[in-house]
């Protein structure tokens, strides 16, 4: 027996009248969208000018028009040309070697101390948190001078450790407390049960906690390598002709001529430095969300 569907001539003629968007919603959703608007031309209007000013002649470095015009690779030549007294290709190396050392390290001893401020209960353990979180606010300009006459009188000027030390300092407390409490939500029953299994303490935190963390340890170990080859102050009191990192090779850039500052040069400058940066972040976040999504193992 078959049985033959109709469809209803009135519903058809009166179809379900649909509701009307009210003026809140309708308001809340433009305030969002303008909101976001706001944000990524005040976040990318600087970097989209730069990268048009990088491609653009040098004749034409303060043409006003908002798109690329008169387009050109010189300005990137400029920067990598050694001629004027710029080693860029080696100010971008020790950047690399200054911040993979100082992140390395930070993450190292943050992720312990982390932990320890996390997980276990000691005599004065609020007041170390405290002296941690207050660190991080204490200007760098205050170390300038006795950091100058330290590395001075041990010969460290002009050395990478000369940067790297202090800019461990100035990193390890924004490390510590980002770590603490990322571990501070972790799930204690993993690591009670890995205990119960026979494991240690070293051993639970180590192949249980750890991985767990690792959404935090990469978003800390990328804020901390930007930190570091962000600094300028320290590093342009501290370094030598041998390493000098990108921030002090692109304020001491030098055109042809000697009153005319090479402003198309430093934005390609700007351009080759901040590109890998989002770059690194873009790959990074792709594994910061699978670890987040992945890790979401509390009850």
């Amino acid at each position: 027996m078959s049985i033959s569907m109709t469809k209803d001539p009135v519903a058809e003629a009166n179809p379900l009248p649909t509701q009307p968007v009210s003026w809140s919603k309708r308001f809340a959703t433009t305030r969002t969208y303008l909101g976001v608007a706001i944000v990524l031309v005040w976040g990318l209007g600087p970097f989209y000018w730069m990268t048009v000013v990088a491609f653009r002649d040098p004749a034409h470095t303060f043409d006003s028009t908002p798109w690329p015009t008169h387009v050109t690779l010189e300005n990137f030549r400029n920067a990598f040309d050694t001629s004027r007294g710029n080693d860029f290709g080696k100010a971008l190396l020790n950047s690399v070697i200054i911040g993979s050392a100082t992140t390395a390290v930070a993450l190292i001893l943050g992720v312990l101390a982390a932990y320890a401020l996390a997980r276990m209960t000691f005599a004065g353990k609020y007041l170390i948190s405290g002296l941690i979180l207050s660190a991080s606010m204490f200007p760098a300009v205050v170390l300038v001078t006795p950091l100058f006459q330290l590395f001075t009188d041990i010969g460290w000027i002009g050395e990478y450790q000369a940067m790297i030390i202090p800019n461990i300092s100035f990193v390890l407390p924004m490390t510590v407390y980002i770590l603490a409490s990322f571990f501070a939500e972790l799930p204690w029953e993993l690591e009670e049960a890995a205990r119960i299994d026979g494991a240690s303490k070293f051993q639970a935190f180590r192949l249980i906690m750890l991985p767990l963390a690792a959404p935090a340890v990469f978003t800390t170990a990328i804020l901390a390598f930007i930190a570091s080859i962000n600094e300028y102050l320290l590093a342009r009191l501290l370094s030598g002709d041998d390493t000098k990192p990108v921030t002090v090779a692109i304020a001491s850039f030098s055109g042809n001529d000697p009153l005319v500052q090479p402003y198309a040069a430093i934005m390609a400058a700007g351009v080759i430095v901040t590109v890998p940066l989002v770059i690194m972040v873009l790959i990074f976040q792709r594994r910061i969300i699978s670890g987040l999504t992945a890790g979401g193992v509390k009850s």
